[in-house]
């Protein structure tokens, strides 16, 4: 189920929302779904980052040679 938001911005920023979206051939409010879930999937990426570097910094995990890897798949 689609919820609608509302949401207020400066006329510049939307000035620069509408010129992106009819550059990307795309309806204003499709373009900032797009946006604003793309921004949403790099959070989730950054944030699985963090949680294997502190894995690693923490010696949870250890880093494997590509050899290693790959022989591991062999056995």
């Amino acid at each position: 189920m689609n919820k609608r938001v509302t949401i207020e911005m400066p006329d510049e920023m939307l000035r620069l929302v509408e010129e992106y979206a009819a550059e990307a051939g795309a309806a204003t409010d499709a373009y900032l779904r797009e946006v604003i879930e793309q921004h949403l999937e790099d959070l989730h990426g950054i944030a699985a980052a963090d949680g294997a570097m502190h894995r690693l910094r923490t010696g949870e995990d250890r880093v494997i040679s590509a050899e290693d890897f790959w022989r591991g798949l062999d056995d």
